[in-house]
């Protein structure tokens, strides 16, 4: 194993660190994930280094790709954002794997996957933006009613919904809405009220007027 090939492994493990502990855990926060990003993208490489030098190393490759990730997959949900980091500790480890040496392309690639995701999963990237899967305890089936009552509910524009269940027995509408935050003026009155020790009004989530309940955040 020569010198160049050491440095990219080490390269590829600095890249694994620091998007595992430098962007996703400062963002999300979810311990088990961490194990699992970096367990398996050390597997992965060690894997994808030792089948480097067979002839069907490329089938090989994308074979356990897929089949690492149909397991993981499968045995636990995970929001679309976890997948995408799932994806990239995966792709790094085939990447510097099956590289028999550090190449530019290779180094290329795995600063690409790192700060494609620094960048596309930073919280000010569309961060006004929700998903959100509500309960309203009302049947409604006029969307023009359903989308003005979720506005005022959640003090936001819905951009978009769609009716998951309509329940006219017991009066429930199950809707999953995306919408954009209200940016919130700078109000002196409850600046004043909150200095005074006085709950402010921005802090009042509007919940039991609407009659509405999320059961879903992002």
């Amino acid at each position: 194993m020569s010198l160049s090939t050491l440095s990219l492994y080490a390269l590829d493990l600095v890249a694994a660190a620091i998007l595992v502990f430098g962007i996703y855990w400062p963002r999300h926060r979810r311990r088990d994930l961490v194990v699992a990003f970096l367990g398996i993208h050390v597997g992965v490489l060690a894997v994808a280094a030792l089948l480097a030098g067979s002839a069907v190393t490329a089938g090989l490759g994308l074979g356990l790709f897929g089949v690492l990730s149909i397991i993981r997959l499968r045995s636990d949900e995970l929001a679309q954002h976890e997948i995408a980091y799932y994806f990239a500790v995966l792709a790094l480890g085939l990447v510097s794997g099956l590289s028999t040496s550090a190449t530019p392309l290779s180094i290329g690639f795995i600063v690409l996957i790192v700060g494609t995701m620094a960048i596309v999963d930073h919280p000010r990237l569309l961060g006004a933006h929700r998903r959100q899967l509500v309960v309203v305890d009302r049947a409604l089936t006029d969307e023009t009613a359903l989308r003005a009552h979720l506005e005022e509910m959640l003090a936001a524009d819905v951009s978009a919904l769609s009716v998951q269940r309509l329940d006219t027995v017991s009066d429930t509408t199950v809707v999953d809405v995306r919408f954009r935050l209200r940016e919130r003026r700078h109000d002196p009155l409850s600046a004043g009220s909150a200095t005074s020790g006085a709950v402010p009004q921005e802090a009042v989530v509007p919940r039991a007027a609407s009659g509405a309940v999320p059961v879903t955040v992002r």
